[in-house]
């Protein structure tokens, strides 16, 4: 009854890259990388169909970071003098390349890992992007002078990648946009415009990824300012109840997100996050199923997807594999349990 994913992201196994880290460095060069890649790609699929997930994705393997997985293919681009900035309204600093000349992509971005993956399960792919809003809040404009124009023209590079993907034989294609939670007002005002334009013309489902962040120290931080409720779905939900995009991800199972916000998302498929990625208990079964339940107080039984509240990169392999068979174990009794309601 309950469709079963993750939101993207799963560690890499310690022979490709450093282990547990947001931003790891590879451990191969050339060739010998792109094998690693590949072969890291095709264990994270058998690990996802021996746990019995519905959805697959590739993991991003091949990716160092959500985000400059894709903008490294970007022309215009300085991937040499990366500078210093704050992202997430300063939440933390990190080290980004900076934008000087106009985008271009340099050719196709994911091809290799989404072609491998599609050849190498039958069950449902999923493939992830970042969202235009995010891309802008995580490299320094140095060319553009103006956010919104520099989103919509990472937007229109987004689009081509998602058109190309599609015909890869992706059947969802989700847009990472983190930076929604932070910037409320403005995810509102012209985020999802551009992510519209990001999925503009996918026949292919689309969806959405809006979290609390990775659980690493400075998210986790951060959710200690928030309160007793966070609300700041508030903000974009009503706005993405109304655009074209089909599935909303959000962060759900120990978050203070108050439940019935899910109501906002009218009609769309809502991927609850049954599973929580800042903490490396594992969850039971039932409480997997109890998350559902809650929820179905507010989505259709039949609009549920039960998923990750975001992305296990940071993780060890071992917690996440758990996680995932914590996750189908929980759905499977969602199922049994609410069966007749």
């Amino acid at each position: 009854m309950f469709t079963t994913a993750i939101a993207g992201s799963l560690p890499k196994p310690e022979w490709l890259a450093e282990t547990q880290k947001l931003w790891p460095e590879w451990k191969f060069a050339g060739d010998s990388l792109l094998r690693a890649k590949a072969d890291a790609t095709l264990l994270w699929i058998k690990a996802q169909e021996d746990a019995g997930m519905d959805v697959i994705g590739d993991g991003e393997q091949a990716r160092q970071h959500f985000v400059h997985g894709f903008v490294e293919q970007v022309e215009g681009i300085d991937f040499v003098n990366k500078v210093t900035m704050g992202i997430r309204n300063n939440r933390y600093d990190a080290q980004v390349p900076q934008v000087i000349a106009p985008l271009r992509l340099k050719g196709r971005v994911h091809a290799f890992e989404a072609q491998l993956a599609r050849a190498h399960t039958k069950k449902k792919l999923k493939f992830t992007l970042p969202g235009p809003m995010t891309i802008v809040d995580t490299v320094a404009d140095r060319f553009y002078g103006d956010k919104v124009k520099m989103a919509m023209a990472f937007a229109e590079l987004l689009n081509q990648e998602a058109l190309a993907l599609q015909a890869d034989g992706v059947d969802i294609i989700q847009f990472d946009e983190p930076a929604f939670n932070v910037y409320m007002d403005e995810a509102a005002d012209w985020g999802v415009a551009a992510l519209e334009r990001a999925a503009q013309g996918l026949t292919c489902t689309t969806a959405v990824h809006i979290c609390y962040g990775y659980g690493i120290e400075a998210n986790n931080n951060w959710k200690k300012t928030l309160g007793h409720e966070w609300r700041q779905y508030e903000k974009v939900f009503p706005a993405l109840a109304k655009s074209s995009i089909q599935q909303v991800s959000l962060e759900c199972f120990h978050s203070q997100v108050p439940m019935d916000l899910m109501a906002l998302l009218k009609d769309k498929d809502v991927m609850v996050g049954v599973i929580d990625v800042a903490s490396e208990t594992i969850e039971t079964p039932e409480e997997v199923a109890d998350t559902i339940g809650r929820a179905m107080q507010f989505v259709p039984k039949a609009r549920i997807i039960a998923c990750t509240n975001c992305g296990l990169a940071p993780m060890s392999r071992e917690v996440a594999e758990a996680k995932l068979k914590a996750l189908v174990d929980g759905a499977k009794l969602a199922s049994q349990r609410y069966a007749s309601n």
